[in-house]
């Protein structure tokens, strides 16, 4: 077997987690969301379960990544026993899942590209629409889908350093770049105090009249923009170096993400709020509906239409690569298949799953729901538990390695997972189900019988 790839540098792998977090769950999902949950009410909620959760979960799969240098599969095969040995498995099949999906989505911001460089964009909301679901469903979705599948095989395919850790030191640079400089015009729009006030001035009622949904919404947002739960970070600390300290590069690479997820805020809502635009429109399609008509209505909207989807473009592709090399990893560690036949295979397979989301919009809301709203908080989860109560003394003796001492803060991080994740987490996975057996028993089979 070959010599297992390493990051580079430190800058890397931070530079590649923060790649990886930052995607479409901040620029697509994350407007969406806080439209969808009462704007200012889902930030608070969003920012305290990064924090309280997110943080905790991160370090927990920073350390078995390291622990082990294997992928998820590989890592919990090491380090459980018994039923814990194939728990890595779920982590392998939600990256699978989330990808196959994704690349779709991401497809459609490609497309968009091409609308504002050709001047397409339409003021009209109602039209709008209708203009998306003819680029989100058929032959347009199918072919886009493939192209972007395509550009993240090639990231992957030429490894950690020559692909993975090359490209991220380019894109995230310029997803910050271009994000700053949006804001800034942003706030300069007629709309920017009103939008302001929606998003930063948080009304302590709807959170107490919509916990329910929003909890759930904000724990699936919060996994789904770090990359945790899906084995990611699991990954990429596999890559890692023992004199790291795994708490202060979590730390910074959340804070980036957050940093990230809060500019994509300060640039949307002012062009909503401007171009007189619901931010609650809900729906997989907002940004692509009410943002775009937006762009229509502005001068030069198209230029900062199309600047806009190209970031989320670079953005999706940063995270891409990052699910991609999770189910990669498996077969090159575990199988000791060749890189390149194993990034083909995959990804072509990926690609395939995928292929059902491009024929109707309700279908990306059946793969988003269950892989956002359940198993991502899942495999977090599970995590917490193995870590806080399974391998606690494997993990801390990890955690103390690159930190000089790590005193109290040691136990308390196991005692937090161990006590207030676990509850939350079971708590929003019980909310998950909940809220997906009444999309498939609501929407979706109103689908099914309008199709039937």
């Amino acid at each position: 077997m070959a010599q297992r790839e390493t990051w580079a540098t430190r800058t890397g792998f931070i530079l590649a987690a923060v790649g990886s977090a930052v995607g479409l769950g901040n620029i697509w999902r994350f407007p969406f969301q806080v439209g969808q949950e009462g704007g200012a009410a889902f930030l608070v909620i969003y920012l305290l379960l990064i924090i309280a959760i997110g943080f905790p979960v991160m370090i927990a799969e920073f350390v078995i990544g390291r622990r082990t240098n294997r992928n998820p599969v590989g890592a919990l095969q090491r380090l459980g026993s018994g039923t814990w040995r194939y728990v890595g498995w779920l982590f392998f099949a939600t990256g699978f899942l989330i990808l196959s999906y994704y690349s779709v989505v991401a497809g459609w911001t490609l497309r968009y590209v091409l609308l504002g460089l050709q001047g397409d964009f339409i003021a009209d909301v109602g039209e709008a629409e209708a203009q998306f679901v003819s680029v989100a469903s058929g032959l347009d979705a199918l072919l886009f889908h493939a192209i972007f599948m395509a550009a993240v095989l090639a990231v992957v395919g030429f490894g950690v350093r020559r692909g993975i850790e090359l490209a991220v030191k380019v894109l995230v640079p310029a997803i910050i770049a271009i994000l700053v400089g949006l804001a800034i015009y942003s706030f300069t729009l007629a709309g920017a105090s009103e939008a302001y006030s929606y998003y930063l001035s948080p009304d302590l009622g709807t959170i107490a009249d919509n916990w329910r949904s929003i909890l759930p919404a904000a724990a699936g947002q919060a996994f789904f923009t770090l990359s945790l739960g899906m084995g990611v970070m699991i990954t990429y600390a596999s890559y890692l170096g023992e004199d790291r300290n795994l708490a202060e590069d979590g730390g910074i690479i959340i804070g980036l993400d957050t940093g990230i997820a809060f500019i994509v805020g300060l640039v949307v809502f002012p062009i909503f709020f401007t171009a007189g635009v619901d931010p609650a429109d809900p729906g997989a399609g907002a940004i692509f509906v009410t943002l775009a008509a937006a762009f229509g209505d502005l001068t030069f909207g198209w230029l900062l239409g199309a600047i806009f989807f190209a970031t989320v473009a670079i953005a999706a592709l940063s995270s891409a690569i990052s699910i991609l090399e999770v189910v990669v990893s498996y077969l090159v560690d575990e199988r000791d298949i060749d890189r390149l036949p194993a990034t083909l295979g995959i990804g072509t397979a990926i690609f395939v799953v995928g292929l059902p989301t491009t024929l109707d919009l309700v279908l990306i809301d059946l793969y988003d729901k269950l892989v956002n709203d359940i198993l991502l908080v899942l495999g977090g989860l599970i995590l917490a538990v193995f870590v806080g109560w399974i391998i606690y003394e494997t993990a801390l003796d990890e955690l103390e390695k690159g930190v000089r001492d790590l005193g109290s803060m040691g136990a308390a991080w196991i005692w937090f997972l161990r006590i207030p994740a676990v509850i939350g987490l079971l708590v929003v996975v019980a909310l998950g189900i909940l809220g997906y057996y009444e999309f498939l028993t609501g929407d979706f089979a109103d689908w099914i019988g309008d199709t039937i």
